[in-house]
Order: C-alpha cells, then structure tokens, then sequence
C-alpha cells in the first residue's frame, strides 16, 4: 500500500474510532431498553462478522488462519467484544450513556501505564501530560451536581472500570500478537468468535429472547447502525489503526468519544449539556493533541539539556 493511500486510511480510520464510536453509547442506550444486553451484543456481531465475511469472500482476501491466530482471535475477540462490549453494554442499564462514555476516558490512561508495566515502555512526558488533561477533562465532567449515584448505577461503574481495563490490555495484546494477514479478516474472526460466546452468555443467563421484528422502529434502526457502522466500519478501522499507529494514540479515541456521545445525548435525547461539560470537552481534546503530537515538548527538552551542561 502506498504511503499517500495509507495516510488517507488512517486519517478515516481515527474519523472512525473518534465520531462513530461516539455515537455507539447512543445507539446502544437505545436498544438496551428492549433487548437483552448480550442478546444485543451477540445479533450485533454475529450479523456483522457473518457480513464481513461474505464481503472478504467476494474481494477475495485471505481467509485461512494457523491455530495460533485463531486463538489470539477469540482471546481479542473476548476481551474486546464479549467483556468490553457485552458486559458493558449490561452496565448501560444502570448509568447513562454520556457518564459511561466519560468512564471510557480513563482508557488512555490504563494503555500507557500497563505498556509501562508489561513492556516495560517508557512514559513519555508529552504522554503524561496528555494523559492529565484528560482526566482533568473527565473530573470536570463527572463532578458535576446534576450526576446523582444510586446502587445499581455505582456497580454499573465498577463494572464499566472493569471493562476499560480489559480494553486496554487486549489492545496492547492485538497490536503484538500473530493475527490473520488482512485486519478485515481479523475483524470477522473475532466478531464471529465473541458472538458465539454471547450467544452462549445470553442461555446461560437465561436472557428473554425478542425478534427484531417486534422492536421498536428506534430500536431496530440503531440496530442497524450499530452492525453496519459501530461494527464493520469502526472496529474494522480500528484493528487496522492498532498494526499502523502507536496503541496510545488509538487509545485517545476514549477522550473524544465523550464529547460525541454528549452531543448527541443532547441532540437525540434531549439531555442537559451545561458550560462545564462544554469546557470539559476542550480539556478532553486537549489531551488528545498533546498525546498525538509527534512535537517535542520544548520546555522539558531544555531542562534535560540544562541539567546535562
């Protein structure tokens, strides 16, 4: 693939991760209040995994996988589809979709600490500082007086922690890992994978099963949007943006997902969006340019210079 043609792919792909994403917290809101959370999440993924292999069938792409990629697919598929998505999709029954996308901004932060933990990879000063707008954006937005905590929203939280952090590993995991030739293909694999173990999730818990067609025409629409988009567009372009760009700087999609998921809560759901939670967004993507920006912090370049001489 030509250089021009790649940087075009990658600027699509974060267009992607950043403003579909965002909106993924909405359309998931939307059908939870009908369908069963791993029923959803399995019709979701199987659907687009089955769809995405047809299309890979008819571009011809290679399809054959070794044992080994097979298995970190179900290991990725696992981590990123049935407990990042799965399981936080059951925690959306409890907290709103905004707070949750908020949650989700911690991501950044958990990637660069366990890379420095697993891979022993030093933490960027440029990244740190990133990282702190962020959270400072976060603390902005969460520390607001409209949120109120009940019980059920307070393990919604732990839960959706819990996710992010599964999130963040498989991440660093996917970017290292043995994985079939083309990420389109990777991305069906691991669909087709998690969605069976939903599916399964879904018996064993003994979730009341719905067909689509007595949803809502909301819920199917987003449905729809969820599969075509959330799925086979954004998960595609972010398996291919974690084997072409640094996993940190994937990771910052959790920063601009709040604002997006914010604006449209707003929009779609008519929920309240005040001045804080607006300037909480400019610290949010502030992060994002610090810990994007390939330029040098000048200031700390001159202390090390300083305290060499």
């Amino acid at each position: 693939m030509s250089k021009p043609r790649k940087g075009i792919l990658i600027i699509l792909s974060f267009f992607a991760i950043y403003v579909i994403w965002g909106s993924t917290y909405l359309m998931n809101k939307i059908v939870v209040t009908e369908v069963a959370p791993f029923l959803l999440a399995a019709i979701r993924f199987l659907s687009a995994g089955t769809l995405i292999m047809i299309i890979s069938r008819a571009l011809k792409l290679p399809m054959q996988v070794t044992r080994a990629q097979f298995i970190n697919c179900v290991i990725a598929g696992f981590l990123f589809l049935v407990y990042g998505n799965g399981v936080f999709v059951w925690a959306l029954k409890y907290v709103d979709s905004g707070f949750a996308a908020l949650i989700v901004a911690t991501q950044p932060l958990f990637v660069i600490f366990l890379m420095r933990i697993l891979q022993g990879k030093k933490i960027q000063p440029k990244s740190l500082l990133g990282v702190g707008f962020g959270m400072v954006g976060m603390y902005l937005l969460i520390s607001q007086d409209t949120l109120s905590l009940t019980r059920e929203s307070t393990i919604g939280i732990v839960v959706i922690f819990t996710c992010v952090i599964g999130i963040s590993f498989a991440s660093i995991f996917v970017s290292k890992s043995n994985l079939p030739s083309h990420f389109f293909v990777t991305t069906g694999y691991q669909m087709l994978t998690a969605g069976a173990i939903l599916l399964l999730g879904s018996l064993a818990l003994g979730e009341t099963w719905t067909s689509p067609l007595e949803w809502s025409t909301r819920a199917q629409t987003a449905m729809v949007l969820l599969v075509l988009f959330g799925s086979i567009v954004a998960f595609t372009a972010f398996n291919f943006l974690l084997k072409e760009v640094s996993t940190e700087k994937v990771a910052t999609s959790a920063y601009v997902n709040p604002v997006i998921a914010l604006v449209l809560g707003w929009y779609v759901l008519d929920e309240n969006v005040s001045l804080q939670s607006i300037i909480a967004g400019g610290v949010l993507l502030t992060g994002v340019y610090f810990i994007n920006s390939k330029k040098k912090m000048v200031l700390f370049s001159r202390f090390k210079k300083s305290i060499k001489h």
